[in-house]
């Protein structure tokens, strides 16, 4: 498959054809039957989902599981890998999750921010996933954008950047400083807050 066409001149891709995407660090996903490239992501990206993914296994009930880049079959011809996701399941008995996290957070990047603000944004509210969190990992503008759904649409619930402390009670009660996210120092001392603050 040449992943250079968006699609291939017999009509939508499925998610079966992504079988024959070569293994090489990029990320593919679909998107209405459209091939959907990311590059290999750059370290500063992968240090945000590895702290994020740390302070959420921190905080998730046992009956949770918190992943990192879990492919998501949304219909037969979309498939997205968020960042980081919650699931209230088991583990699927093959291949891909089926059914819809609790909680999708995406990573911004230079080139998804229109994705993960705008397309994402509307195919997990269509596959009914019920929070939904985007998180801006840049230094001196490190933020997190929470959004949950209400009646099929995205409502935007709040916005914290830098030392500001980011707390939701949805999926289950989480406390983050989006600057500790990318900050180097003691950020397991600080990422969730300041101590006492229970």
């Amino acid at each position: 498959m040449d992943v250079t066409d968006h699609r291939d001149g017999a009509g939508a891709l499925t998610v079966d054809d992504l079988a024959r995407t070569p293994d090489d660090g990029r990320r593919y996903e679909l998107v209405d039957g459209g091939l959907d490239v990311s590059p290999l992501q750059e370290a500063g990206h992968t240090i945000v989902r590895s702290r994020l993914t740390y302070l959420l296994g921190r905080s998730v009930p046992d009956t949770y599981d918190v992943l990192a880049g879990t492919g998501i079959i949304l219909s037969p011809t979309a498939f997205r890998i968020p960042d980081v996701a919650v699931f209230d399941q088991g583990l699927p008995d093959e291949g891909y999750f089926t059914t819809p996290p609790l909680l999708a957070v995406e990573i911004l990047s230079p080139e998804s921010a229109l994705r993960d603000g705008h397309t994402k944004r509307a195919e997990y509210a269509a596959f009914g996933i019920p929070a939904y969190w985007v998180i801006n990992p840049h230094p001196g503008s490190t933020g997190i954008a929470e959004m949950r759904l209400v009646d099929g649409q995205y409502h935007d619930v709040t916005q914290i950047h830098g030392e500001g402390v980011f707390e939701t009670e949805v999926p289950f009660p989480v406390r983050l400083v989006p600057q500790w996210l990318v900050a180097s120092g003691p950020w397991r001392d600080h990422i969730g807050g300041p101590a006492g603050a229970d």
